[in-house]
């Protein structure tokens, strides 16, 4: 999806084009994977990004994002408590606009050369997202394979990543694989995975 020069974190406000291209995709994706929100009526979210569209533009941003950098977002849970839909990022690969990052900015500035140009923490906090943590990892895992020929950075506990280390997870062999690397690493076929609650 191209990206609209009036989207930005200053100013998140969906045109209505751009809105109306937004929620074909998001709609046809939904329709095409309905395993993933079995229960979930697409009237509902249609209704309720609509109503961010006025009361959230932020999140139609942040949402708008994860698409155009790869991540194919698709509704993956409802909280009826507080009324809100949960994306995670569902490309079958990781995305491919936020590989070749180190985890954080701490990873990337203890890089002495070969630095990316950036980190998968900032990315999602610029993005307004948040990164899958291994629990969400794993329940992403059980709506299909994902990740078979990359890895995703996902949430470090502040206990591991004290010690200068982060957390990555793949699919292999038929099994989700948690692994560690120093946080300053980076690789071609490794991004990161967000979630969004709307």
């Amino acid at each position: 999806m191209e990206h609209n020069k009036e989207i930005s974190p200053e100013h998140p406000a969906l045109p209505a084009d751009g809105f109306k291209e937004l929620i074909s995709v998001l709609k046809a994706r939904f329709e095409k994977n309905k395993n993933r929100h079995k229960d979930i009526d697409w009237a509902g979210v249609e209704a309720k990004l609509e109503a961010a569209r006025q009361a959230q533009p932020q999140k139609l941003w942040s949402l708008n994002e994860m698409e155009k950098t790869g991540g194919e977002p698709d509704v993956v849970g409802y909280d009826t408590a507080r009324d809100e839909y949960l994306f995670y990022d569902c490309s079958a690969e990781s995305p491919k606009g936020r590989r070749s990052a180190c985890y954080d900015r701490e990873g990337l500035e203890s890089r002495k050369e070969f630095k990316p140009e950036n980190n998968a923490v900032d990315m999602a906090a610029t993005m307004g997202i948040e990164l899958l943590t291994e629990e969400q990892y794993r329940q992403l895992q059980q709506l299909g394979d994902f990740d078979t020929k990359t890895s995703s950075w996902i949430k470090t506990p502040a206990a591991i990543r004290k010690l200068g280390g982060a957390l990555f997870a793949e699919f292999r062999y038929g099994h989700v694989f948690v692994f560690h690397n120093g946080a300053q690493s980076y690789y071609a076929a490794r991004g990161f995975r967000g979630s969004l609650k709307i």
